[in-house]
């Protein structure tokens, strides 16, 4: 396993860890944290969590495979998730989905994390953004997006440099 942990995020980590009675219990934070670092959360990063929780690998594989935050693989600088769940479906998600799609030059069917050749954009059909009253809902990177038209997802993805 060799994951390079600069020593300013490793202390911050070890700070972090203090504010939880259980080790186990910083996982999540942890997980934020080194996915702010390298853009996405390794199988190197979490072998690295659980040998510094004391846990087994696959107790922290299980909360990145159930958190829809956190990614397995890199994404582009600005990561546009459109919130997939029923309010969402009903208020036009799926045809916000495909416009996005189509506008970046990624395939529509796909529901997957997807990045734009440029490595720009990724693209993710996402489960419950939590916004049911306001859909359909996107977030660009951690901005949060209600009442999104296709006319307004333009405007989100040309404001990004």
């Amino acid at each position: 396993m060799s994951l390079n942990i600069p020593q300013k995020l490793e202390s911050e980590i070890e700070e972090l860890i203090t504010h939880y009675p259980e080790k186990r219990s910083a996982s999540m934070m942890l997980l934020h944290a080194l996915q702010e670092h390298f853009g996405y959360v390794s199988k190197e990063s979490i072998e690295w969590i659980a040998k510094k929780l004391e846990l087994k690998p696959i107790n922290v594989h299980e909360l990145v495979t159930f958190y829809p935050m956190f990614r397995q693989e890199p994404a582009g600088k600005y990561v546009v998730k459109v919130c997939r769940t029923l309010s969402c479906a009903l208020g036009g998600s799926g045809k916000l989905h495909k416009h996005v799609c189509s506008k970046l030059g990624l395939d529509a069917e796909n529901h997957g994390l997807q990045t734009s050749e440029d490595g720009k954009f990724s693209v993710e059909f996402v489960e419950c953004l939590a916004s049911c009253g306001t859909a359909p809902v996107i977030m660009c990177n951690n901005e949060f997006h209600e009442g999104v038209s296709q006319e307004k997802a333009d405007t989100i993805i040309n404001q990004c440099p």
